[in-house]
């Protein structure tokens, strides 16, 4: 058993299909070079000491806790017992410290972050025996994060930690991902500064997206979404209430993006004239049709729009977060600084990055 083990977990970007995989349609999404590092040092004690000084908190865990009764939002109780199930036994102790660069609750998965570190330190230390593949971890801390508080979420966070890239992630029955790119130059983050509202926007979507297709799937047995063109949406839409035709068009439309941005993002050379167009059309409809955005956020796409940008969206849930730019390259200081005179907490140039990865195991 190793008694020093340190760690990395990536923030994650969508590129496309935020709002997707809930409704079983692909996403494409990738690491960025933004970290949450753990460093766990083995301990004669019985307990897990997790140190967080990023948010000024520590936690002692008995390593003969099983968490019976789980608290909502508990995800590092939520990891333990998904371990447990899978055959892991926690059987000493160690001093956990979990810190990183990753902004906050800003539409860049840093709660997933911390939570496959989490999961992928777990199994370093204590099993199960199976090969602790990114695939295994990342699914593990589906589970924890989604399964186990019965939250909206899809896999698209954990598995971009997870494998790393820019991948191309089916969230349907059948689940599959494809790693369909390693890099993707002139991209910036821009960190409004506004907490987003993950449970709040997402639940809501969700809800009016699967009530929708549901209305319409009821008048058209042999309707099926991932199937589905905007020729689709017009034939169907007059079945549906004024209020649920934009989550159904949503559906449709952010699908149909994310289709040909696959096309494009598999090509040996980029176009990114092309991939920042299919950017810009994807905010629309989230802006637009699912109303995920906020006035700074909207200020801040437009600066990076006037200064030269491919295109510019809105990350994750909504309601707040963060924008990602694509850009000539050249211009990413001066479209970054744009981003922060439009009141941006803070924009830099970001690069795709690897998924979690084992640094020391000692």
């Amino acid at each position: 058993m190793s008694t020093n083990i340190s760690l990395t977990a990536p923030a994650r970007i969508c590129l496309f299909g935020d709002h997707q995989d809930y409704l079983g349609l692909p996403v494409i999404a990738c690491a960025i070079d933004k970290f949450i590092t753990l460093t766990a040092t083995k301990k004669s004690s019985q307990t897990l000491k997790l140190i967080l000084p990023d948010i000024n908190s520590e936690r002692s865990i008995d390593i003969s806790e099983t968490f019976e009764n789980l608290e909502k939002g508990d995800h590092f109780a939520s990891a333990i017992r998904v371990i447990k199930r899978h055959g892991a036994i926690i059987d000493s102790g160690y001093e956990i410290i979990i810190s990183g660069n990753i902004p906050i609750n800003a539409g860049v998965s840093s709660s997933s972050a911390v939570l496959v570190a989490w999961i992928h330190f777990l199994l370093k230390a204590f099993g199960p025996d199976a090969e602790t593949t990114p695939e295994f971890i990342s699914q593990l801390a589906y589970e924890a994060e989604v399964l186990e508080h019965n939250s909206p979420g899809g896999k698209m966070d954990q598995y971009t930690i997870g494998i790393g890239n820019i991948v191309f992630i089916e969230t349907g029955d059948i689940f599959n991902y494809e790693v369909i790119g390693e890099s993707l130059d002139g991209m910036v983050l821009g960190e409004s500064g506004i907490e987003k509202d993950t449970i709040g926007v997402l639940g809501s979507s969700k809800s009016n997206a699967i009530k929708a297709i549901e209305i319409v799937q009821k008048h058209d047995a042999n309707f099926v979404l991932e199937n589905a063109s905007i020729k689709d949406f017009e034939k169907h839409k007059k079945l549906l209430p004024e209020e649920l035709i934009p989550f159904f068009y949503a559906a449709i439309k952010n699908h149909v993006i994310t289709k040909k941005a696959f096309i494009e993002i598999k090509k040996s050379t980029l176009n990114y004239l092309v991939i920042g167009d299919l950017m810009n059309q994807h905010h629309t409809v989230l802006r637009d049709d699912l109303k995920i955005t906020v006035p700074k956020i909207d200020a801040m796409i437009n600066a990076a729009i006037k200064a030269g940008a491919y295109g510019a969206k809105i990350i994750g849930s909504g309601g707040g977060g963060c924008i990602v730019a694509l850009c000539p390259s050249h211009l990413q200081k001066e479209i970054s600084l744009a981003i922060k005179n439009a009141g941006a907490k803070d924009a830099y140039p970001v690069l795709v990055a690897k998924g979690t990865q084992i640094i020391i195991d000692a």
